[in-house]
Order: C-alpha cells, then sequence, then structure tokens
C-alpha cells in the first residue's frame, strides 16, 4: 500500500501522509469549531443534522464515530443511544480527539474513545450498528482501506454514513473555487494564524473523489444500497450504505 498519494496537490509519498495531516490538525484543534461555523456560514450544522437524522440511531444501539474530531456527530449519537448503547470516538489525531473528549464531558458524557487510524480499527467484526466519518475520508490514505475496515466492524444490516465536501454544482464552480483559494485561506490566517493548513483544505476537496466515485468505492469495498445525497448544490454530499 505504498507508493505516492495526494496532499492536497502535492503528490507525496503515501508513508508521509498521516503525519502531515496530523500537523494540520495539530495547528487547527484550537480553532476548529469557530473555523467550521465562519467557512460555511454555520451550514456544516445542518449538513450534520441531516447526517444524524439519516442515521436513524436508536436506544441500546452501538455507534462508531471514525474521525471525530470535536465531536459533533457523537454528542447527538450519545442522546440518541442513551445509557443502554454504546458510541465511540476515535480520531488518529490526539488533540482533535481531546477535544471531542472535553466536549463531551462538558455535557456529562464520558463516551470510550481511541485513538487509531481508521485503517485498522481495534474492533471486532460485526460489532456496530452504525458507522459514522464526517469530513475525515478526505484526509485518510488508503481510502478503500478504510471503507473496507468500516464495513469489518459493522452488524449484517448495520449502515455507514459518509458526510463529506463533493463536488459542486458546476455554474458555481467559479465563485466557489474563488471563496476556497482565496477567502477561506485568509480566513485561517487571520482567525486559526494558519493559512497553509486552509489551503490544504481546499486543494483535498478537489482531489477526493466526486459524488459518483466515492458511491463506487463504497460498492467496491462490499456496501450495498449506496446511495447519496447532495448537500448546498454539492458542496457537500452524504452517502449511505449498507453491510449485508
Amino acid at each position: 500500500m505504498n507508493g505516492k498519494t495526494h496532499f492536497g496537490y502535492e503528490q507525496i509519498d503515501a508513508t508521509e501522509k498521516a503525519r502531515k495531516v496530523a500537523g494540520v490538525f495539530d495547528s487547527v484543534a484550537p480553532s476548529y469549531d469557530l473555523m467550521n461555523d465562519l467557512m460555511s456560514a454555520g451550514m456544516h450544522r445542518a449538513w450534520k443534522a441531516f447526517a444524524v437524522a439519516l442515521a436513524g440511531v436508536r436506544t441500546g444501539e452501538r455507534v462508531l464515530d471514525v474521525a471525530s474530531g470535536s465531536g459533533d456527530l457523537a454528542r447527538v449519537f450519545a442522546r440518541r443511544a442513551g445509557t443502554e448503547g454504546e458510541v465511540w470516538l476515535t480520531d488518529i489525531n490526539r488533540a482533535m480527539l481531546a477535544r471531542g473528549r472535553d466536549r463531551l464531558l462538558d455535557e456529562g458524557r464520558a463516551q470510550p474513545l481511541a485513538q487509531c487510524d481508521a485503517e485498522h480499527l481495534p474492533f471486532r467484526a460485526d460489532y456496530f450498528d452504525c458507522v459514522s466519518v464526517a469530513f475525515g475520508l478526505r484526509n485518510m490514505t488508503h481510502k478503500e482501506a478504510a471503507l473496507a475496515e468500516m464495513r469489518r466492524v459493522l452488524k449484517p444490516g448495520g449502515r455507514l454514513l459518509v458526510l463529506e465536501f463533493s463536488r459542486v454544482w458546476q455554474p458555481l464552480t467559479r465563485a466557489y473555487d474563488w471563496y476556497s483559494f482565496k477567502v477561506l485561506p485568509w480566513l485561517g490566517s487571520k482567525i486559526a494564524g494558519d493559512a497553509d493548513s486552509y489551503r490544504y483544505l481546499a486543494e483535498s476537496i478537489r482531489v477526493h473523489p466526486d459524488q459518483e466515485q466515492l458511491k463506487t468505492l463504497m460498492e467496491q469495498a462490499g456496501l450495498a444500497r449506496v446511495e447519496y445525497f447532495n448537500l448546498s448544490a454539492g458542496v457537500a454530499a452524504l452517502h449511505r450504505g449498507y453491510k449485508v
């Protein structure tokens, strides 16, 4: 699985990507939530609410939130699964995982968590009712391996939800590119003191599989009944598939 991969527009050795992505998130962790609100004009909250609704988590279910970050999805899943359920937070980045843990603790919720690579999840097969990953797949070195792992840990009949930036409606491309490559780095420099990390964000969206390509990757990983929903004219898309 070595060879070359993308880090934004840069081609790098695959073995280097995790380290470079870690550097990005170590840098942006303190301002992550504020920047999410500013970058998306708050729309990320509606996208995540839609993902939660389609996840359909019920009392007593086991849920895994991969690349959980600051824990936006996990917090709601924990409320829905209740004390009879089990909601895990995982992230490869310690700073982001700690941020998610602290936000849940502030709500009086001590959820289990694991710092791990999504390509090597430390859970047994056929364990979770639902697995989610929101804005994390794009940063993974081997997306096929990560999707296969997420399918492995799902119970038969369980569902995987992937919320990710995607391909915007073509007539909006020029305006979206201007915003992505001019405004986002400027915001990053002013708010987070880091323009480069937000330039990487814009580039990583462009080299990530589009809606149909990601659907195909999920099917190749063994997921069935894969469908997707465009959000905000394709700025983001939610994919859902099932383990059979």
